[in-house]
C-alpha cells in the first residue's frame, strides 16, 4: 500500500525526525500520489506492522493528516482518505485568494534582494523539476519565499495546509503558464508594483482552480456513466 520500511523509527532518529513525522509523510505521498485512494480505509493496526512501529505514532500521523484535510475520522468507521468535490476545490481557491492577496499586500514593503534572489532561484528549480511532487513542493517554497517576510506565521500556516490540499490533483499542463505568472509577479514585486502583482496573482490563483475543477467534475460524470452502464 505504501512504500515504507520497517527501519522508519530508526531513520527518524538519524534524521532528527520523529517517526509520526516520517509516516505523515510518508501517507501524504502515497495519497498525492494516488496509491492511496479517495474513500479508502486506514486500518491503524495495518500501518503499524507496515511502519514496523507501535500505534501511537500512526495515532499522531492521522491526526495531523486530518489538520491538513487528508483523512477523516468517523465513529465506529475510523480513518479514511478524504475527497473532494469541485465545489470543495473551487472554495478552496477562494480562500486562498483572500488570504495570498492579503500576505502579498503585506509583503512588499518589506521584501529584500536577497529574498527576491531566493524566490527567482527556486523558479529555477522549478523549470529543471520533472516530478509534479517535487514541482509543487518548489511552487509553495516560491510563494512561501514572497511571503515571509510580511512577518505572518499563523497565515503561512493556513496558506501551507491549502497548498498541500490542492496539491492533490494534476496540473501538470499548466507548468508553462504558471511559470510566466510567477515570473510576472516577481518582477512586480522587484519594482514595488503592488497593484500590479496583486492582479497577476488574482489570476494565478484563479487559474490554478480551473483544471482540478474540470479535472473533478470529468471524474465524476465518467463514474456517473459507468453507474448508469452497469
Amino acid at each position: 500500500m505504501v512504500n515504507a520500511s520497517t527501519n522508519s523509527t530508526a531513520e527518524a532518529s538519524r534524521s532528527r525526525r520523529t517517526a509520526s513525522e516520517v509516516i505523515t509523510e510518508a501517507l501524504r505521498e502515497a495519497i498525492l500520489r494516488g496509491i492511496l485512494k479517495g474513500g479508502q480505509r486506514l486500518g491503524q493496526e495495518e500501518l503499524a506492522a507496515q511502519f514496523g512501529v507501535s500505534r501511537l505514532p500512526i495515532r499522531e500521523a492521522l491526526r495531523q493528516l486530518e489538520v491538513e484535510g487528508f483523512v477523516l475520522s468517523y465513529p465506529h468507521r475510523g480513518v479514511v482518505v478524504s475527497t473532494l468535490t469541485p465545489e470543495e476545490v473551487q472554495e478552496i481557491s477562494e480562500i486562498r485568494l483572500a488570504l495570498e492577496t492579503l500576505a502579498l499586500r503585506l509583503t512588499i514593503p518589506h521584501l529584500s534582494e536577497d529574498v527576491l534572489q531566493q524566490a527567482d532561484a527556486i523558479l529555477s528549480k522549478i523549470d529543471q523539476e520533472t516530478d509534479l511532487l517535487g514541482w509543487s513542493e518548489l511552487n509553495w517554497q516560491f510563494h512561501k519565499t514572497l511571503y515571509t517576510p510580511a512577518n505572518r506565521p499563523r497565515l503561512l500556516t493556513l496558506l501551507k495546509n491549502l497548498y498541500a490540499t490542492a496539491n492533490r490533483y494534476p496540473l501538470t499542463s499548466y507548468k508553462a503558464q504558471s511559470q510566466q505568472e510567477h515570473r510576472k509577479i516577481l518582477e512586480a514585486c522587484r519594482h514595488r508594483e503592488t497593484e500590479t502583482a496583486l492582479k497577476i496573482l488574482e489570476q494565478h490563483i484563479e487559474a490554478t482552480a480551473k483544471m482540478p475543477v474540470a479535472y473533478l467534475k470529468r471524474e465524476n460524470s465518467e463514474d456517473a456513466s459507468q453507474e448508469i452502464g452497469n
